[in-house]
């Protein structure tokens, strides 16, 4: 393990005024996403689309590092054929990968599930790492409802993390831990308040117990949010003051940053609640704030890309501007006026 080297790519994972850009679809999931917009998911039109993202002039300015899928390391640019993560790091861009298997269903352990994949996980970091991946992420998914999430729901998913991120530190690849408390339900962010806060200190328990090297990893946690379906929607404030609150309790000072998931939250939401922790609170945080979003940063250059080659130019100003937007809000300059001045 070359803790130099983790230490480093972990704190450039989370620098200020930047952020991860979340491009790990699995097929499947990228093909929900096309059929939104009438693309067939063949694998030159995941490229073609991948390509348009990653070669938009300036999104190394907010972006600081993109989490691939499998296929996706082993493609490359359209116009001159160069490997996405040759391409990527030439750009001052880290290139990542997931390697998870997705979340199936915990036995005896109804509407619960277990993220899958350790088997072999070795063998593909090694090869991951020689195709110029320098991260890695896991996703764990915790429900709530009707006596969920249970303690062993929690207990299976941190210990899991805790052994990719000790096989990724092995591999001197940084470990992007991501226990990801669901926004689905009528819950209330109290709920969402409390499970979170069990589900990270059990992780940071397990971390513990496994030797993991905390200044050379991620964290990819959920904001405290209202259930999507919950009649109180909580504003702005509350859910900045309700994260940062459950983050300061749980997460050790060790940690270089926490980079956000969006889960299910709207582009702006996403973006509102991220500056507003930065403009609040950021001289008395002691990691950085930073995002790790898919859709969030995705879904208005998806619609404007549409499958057409002469709507990428649009499709490209649409990322750029969320990307831009982000790294705002992780240094607290962001507003939302700027969502209609761009409009």
């Amino acid at each position: 393990m070359n803790k130099e080297q983790l230490r480093n790519t972990a704190n450039a994972m989370v620098q200020k005024g930047k952020g991860i850009l979340a491009a790990d679809e699995s097929n499947p999931t990228c093909g929900k996403r096309f059929d939104d917009i009438g693309v067939d998911s063949t694998e030159m039109n995941r490229n073609m689309y991948r390509d348009l993202l990653f070669t938009t002039n300036g999104m190394e300015e907010f972006i600081s590092g993109v989490i691939l899928f499998d296929e996706t390391l082993r493609q490359s640019t359209i116009s001159d054929n160069t490997p996405f993560p040759q391409y990527l790091s030439g750009k001052g861009i880290i290139p990542g990968i997931k390697v998870d298997k997705g979340a199936k269903e915990l036995a005896a352990h109804s509407g619960e599930k277990v993220t899958e994949g350790l088997d072999g996980l070795r063998e593909r970091l090694s090869e991951y790492y020689k195709l110029g991946a320098r991260f890695a992420k896991w996703r764990a998914v915790i429900t709530i409802g009707e006596g969920i999430p249970t303690q062993a729901c929690v207990h299976v998913n941190a210990h899991a993390l805790g052994r990719y991120a000790a096989l990724c530190q092995e591999a001197d690849i940084v470990p992007i831990v991501e226990p990801e408390v669901l926004m689905d339900g009528n819950h209330s962010i109290d709920t969402c308040h409390e499970v979170s806060q069990m589900a990270f200190t059990k992780l940071f328990e397990e971390l513990e117990k496994q030797s993991i090297y905390l200044e050379g990893i991620v964290l990819k946690p959920n904001m405290i949010v209202s259930g999507i379906e919950c009649s109180e929607q909580a504003g702005v404030e509350e859910v900045a003051d309700r994260t940062v609150e459950c983050l300061k309790v749980t997460v050790p000072a060790d940690v270089p940053g926490c980079a956000f998931l969006s889960g299910g939250q709207s582009n702006e939401n996403a973006t509102a609640h991220l500056n507003m922790m930065n403009a609040k609170h950021e001289g008395s945080l002691p990691w950085n704030l930073s995002f790790s979003y898919g859709r969030a940063l995705q879904a208005s250059a998806l619609t404007a890309w549409s499958g057409k080659d002469e709507n990428i130019p649009a499709a490209q100003e649409a990322f750029l501007q969320r990307a831009k937007f982000n790294g705002m809000a992780t240094k607290g300059t962001y507003s939302e006026e700027l969502e209609t001045e761009m409009a």
